[in-house]
């Protein structure tokens, strides 16, 4: 248990940012936006939340920036896509592109840091929240533990999260705009024909997904680090699509091929420098890679039976 606990409650760390982002692509996929742009939005919005909260001091004002700016790439994203029906693939790799390279640009030139913020007092970054009884209940054997350690400590960026994934499965299967949302996502002909907005529902569903990946990067810069540095999502973005691809763009299946990304990547930062009997001790290169061998290894072996919504990636030309 003293091995497992500390796992698995990195486990839940460090996969925030994919069921965020993974979220994020469900709602703009299931729409028939294809959303390659996830890694730019939340590069961007950990950039965008770092710097306010470096200069206010709040995390909250810096919360509100990072999902600012990235309300506004997934709006240039849907322009790009929906108004002018350009290829969605293609509009979302150069919002990834542009992102990568303006935010190290503007850390330059607003930090002198060599593209970085710079690092965040405990009063800039969401802290940790103890639940209630977790101190008296450290001690108690497994169920204390789990409660106090695993369970409690993290930060309400964490519980928001982990919330939104029954959120997001209960506003597209129980609601009206979820049901109308999966029809343009499978048959755009048919919600126009119904007299509602093609457009405007895609547009609900990518701005959606701005918002999702604005708390991701949010978090990954004032909760799990202390500030922005360059390229920190690492690909994230990527691994949050494959992830939502085998889990057949459901959320609970989403959660459950994050959480297994999670695991491994915090399986990789305590293998580092460890010798196996027999194997001697594993390169650190080959470990940090274990998680992107993982995404490589469930596109090969799960894209052919996952299906998407059949009009997704396709523009939709209204008929006169």
């Amino acid at each position: 248990m003293n091995s497992l606990i500390p796992l698995l409650d990195a486990t839940i760390r460090v996969s925030v940012p994919l069921v965020l982002a993974g979220l994020a692509g469900l709602f703009s996929e299931r729409g028939g936006v294809i959303d390659i742009g996830l890694e730019g939005k939340m590069l961007a919005a950990a950039f965008a939340s770092a710097s306010v909260a470096a200069v206010t001091g709040s995390p909250w004002l810096g919360l509100a920036g990072g999902i600012a700016v990235s309300l506004v790439l997934a709006l240039l994203h849907g322009f790009a896509s929906i108004t002018h029906r350009g290829n969605q693939v293609v509009s979302g790799m150069a919002i990834n592109i542009l992102v990568a390279g303006l935010t190290v640009t503007l850390g330059m030139a607003w930090f002198q840091q060599g593209g970085q913020t710079p690092v965040l007092p405990p009063s800039a970054r969401f802290q940790e929240l103890i639940l209630p009884g977790a101190t008296s209940l450290a001690d108690v054997p497994v169920l204390g533990a789990l409660y106090s350690h695993l369970l409690s400590g993290h930060s309400i960026l964490v519980y928001l999260a982990y919330a939104l994934v029954p959120g997001a499965w209960w506003a597209l299967n129980r609601t009206r705009f979820g049901l109308r949302l999966r029809a343009v996502g499978e048959n755009p002909a048919a919600v126009d024909t119904a007299g509602l907005s093609v457009t405007g529902l895609r547009y609900r569903g990518v701005l959606i997904a701005g918002l999702l990946c604005g708390i991701a990067g949010t978090y990954m810069a004032t909760a799990q680090s202390a500030g922005f540095v360059r390229d920190m999502t690492a690909g994230k973005g990527y691994i949050a699509l494959a992830a939502m691809i085998f889990g057949k763009w459901r959320p609970f299946p989403t959660l459950a091929a994050c959480l297994l990304f999670g695991l491994l990547d915090a399986l990789a930062i305590r293998l580092q420098g460890v010798a196996i009997a027999g194997i001697g001790e594993i390169p650190v290169q080959f470990i940090q890679a274990l998680p992107y061998i993982l995404t490589v290894f469930l596109l090969a072996g799960f894209i052919g039976t996952s299906i998407p919504p059949k009009a997704d990636g396709i523009p939709f030309v209204k008929e006169r």
